[in-house]
């Protein structure tokens, strides 16, 4: 082992004793940045709700063929056509919710071509991503199924754009009657007896723009018209999700909201991360310092997003009835060099880790108005839990922030405020460290502390009141560069490592390394 550490450090180091290198590596070592977190356990916001941590799973690229449904057939080991190593993963990330079957491939989307024998269903094309023939294998049952697979409840996005009111509401009595209807016995005749629970709908999804390119009054009409004829069981009602706006245009959620805020229970905002342009996304790896400040300077901007879109619809309701879902979110790039680029396929590295902790967190901030978010997608597409090739399956580290922050699933949220100097890189400025606080169902308190600065450490010390701190345990997620990611050939390069605090002075310290995430229960 020594002689291997030797081999590591520069010639001048490695002929000194070990001690006297760890010296001189300590004291070139950055100085840590002192950070005070404060957390008032008197003040509590609303339930974190579990449906903020939903996935996303659209008919795009590989992200359902391969990357969840591989068929019976298939020499990919799997349970009744789903691929055994992904339903494994995503049940440990506790899924509450999927959003499918799009995105812009639901407006095109007519359910009858997805159920019934496989063999016998239409291939059709998908205009949208990649021109691809779409074969249909992959429909109602093989999702709803899939849901109760994972445990997750499912969110069913319908066809405002293309389809009819008729097509729209025989596919939820398609999916939901207990009755002796037609379509309620067809769906025995396919295989399923009992209904399933589909506990939330969604009515188009950008009708802005790949749902039909509608101005806000056509749109809050059609959602009017269309939700008028859906109707589910009394024992077991929906969730009526309206499309909603694009980023930040706040006179799309004031016309919706004025015209139709009745009608709905929910209406979705849209918004993705890019370093720089949609004309220019960058590379998913091999970037620099300017492009990782970049990014997460963009991912915080949905704060101040939801912030708008919030006030508008607190003119409207301001007891908060309905409820703010971003159900599409997440890192966008240009897509890894040699994939097909219609397929959305990037990967995903340390700083797509802070682009999901920093957007975590903020949601939290928000649980007054935001119960649903979905990043952007679950599998093989965009800023993915999970990548597969073939046989092979890797967890991204996006996946492990998703799992460190399982605990927040429900939990009750604490103001918590951050005193340090802010990080800098060019005209950018950033907090050095963002946190969440929240004490879990069974009333332990967890801290979540994102690490934004590249190149400096950080000493937190936590003020907690209310409650005498006897330490911390939990984990915390880094890497040695900005772009560390998982490969096939090395799937676990970066994963979480156990990571702890101490007691100084009857305060928590935490040493938090650069560019990192952590997430600890306080003892």
């Amino acid at each position: 082992m020594i002689k291997i550490l030797k081999s590591l450090l520069p010639a001048t180091v490695a002929v000194m004793g070990l001690g006297e290198a760890a010296a001189i590596a300590q004291n070139n070592a950055p100085v840590p940045v002192p950070v005070t977190v404060t957390v008032d356990t008197t003040r509590a916001g609303p339930v974190i709700d579990r449906n903020i941590y939903g996935q996303f799973a659209e008919h795009l690229g590989r992200g359902i063929y391969e990357g969840v449904w591989v068929g019976e057939d298939s020499p990919i080991s799997n349970t009744s056509g789903y691929r055994n190593d992904v339903v494994a993963a995503l049940r440990r990330l506790r899924v509450p919710v999927v959003r499918w079957p799009g995105g812009c491939f639901a407006d095109e989307y007519h359910w009858r071509d997805g159920i019934g024998p496989r063999t016998q269903r239409p291939v059709r094309v998908n205009t949208h991503w990649g021109g691809v023939t779409e074969s249909n294998h992959f429909g109602t049952h093989e999702f709803l199924n899939f849901a109760e697979l994972i445990g997750a409840d499912a969110y069913v996005s319908g066809n405002l754009g293309s389809g009819t009111p008729q097509e729209m509401a025989e596919w939820v009595e398609y999916m939901t009657s207990g009755s002796q209807s037609t379509l309620a016995n067809e769906r025995r005749r396919n295989g399923r007896d009992r209904p399933w629970r589909v506990r939330f709908f969604g009515f188009g999804n950008e009708t802005w723009g790949c749902g039909g390119s509608m101005r806000a009054d056509h749109s809050a009409d059609l959602h009017r018209r269309y939700q008028t004829f859906v109707k589910a069981p009394r024992e077991a009602p929906i969730v009526r999700v309206a499309s909603g706006a694009n980023s930040d245009d706040t006179n799309f959620t004031d016309v919706m909201m004025e015209r139709a805020r009745g009608q709905m229970d929910a209406l979705s905002l849209h918004y993705y991360t890019i370093p720089d342009s949609w004309q220019n996304k960058g590379p998913a790896t091999g970037f620099g310092e300017d492009k990782w400040a970049s990014t997460l300077r963009a991912a915080r901007r949905i704060d101040d997003l939801i912030t708008r879109h919030k006030a508008v619809m607190d003119r409207h309701d301001p007891e908060r009835r309905v409820g703010l879902f971003v159900d599409e979110w997440g890192a966008w790039y240009e897509p890894e060099p040699g994939s097909t680029p219609g397929f959305l396929y990037q990967q995903n590295t340390l700083r797509d880790a802070h682009v999901a902790a920093l957007s975590l967190n903020i949601f939290h901030r928000h649980t007054d108005r935001v119960r649903m978010t979905n990043i952007a997608q679950m599998v093989n597409v965009l800023q993915a839990m999970i990548l597969t090739d073939g046989p092979r399956m890797l967890l991204t580290p996006t996946y492990h922030v998703f799992e460190m922050y399982v605990p927040f699933q429900g939990a009750t949220p604490l103001a918590a405020t951050v005193e340090a100097p802010e990080y800098r890189f060019g005209d950018i400025s950033l907090p050095r460290v963002d946190v969440s606080a929240a004490r879990d169902t069974s009333g332990r308190l967890h801290l979540a502390l994102v690490n934004l600065d590249p190149n400096r450490p950080a000493r937190v010390v936590t003020n907690v009141t209310g409650m005498t701190v006897r330490g911390a345990r939990g984990r915390l997620l880094t890497g040695p560069a900005l772009d560390t990611h998982n490969s096939f050939d090395q799937p676990d390069r970066i994963q979480p490592a156990a990571y702890s605090g101490r007691v100084e002075g009857g305060r928590l310290v935490l040493d938090l390394p650069a560019k990192s995430v952590a997430v600890v229960a306080v003892e």
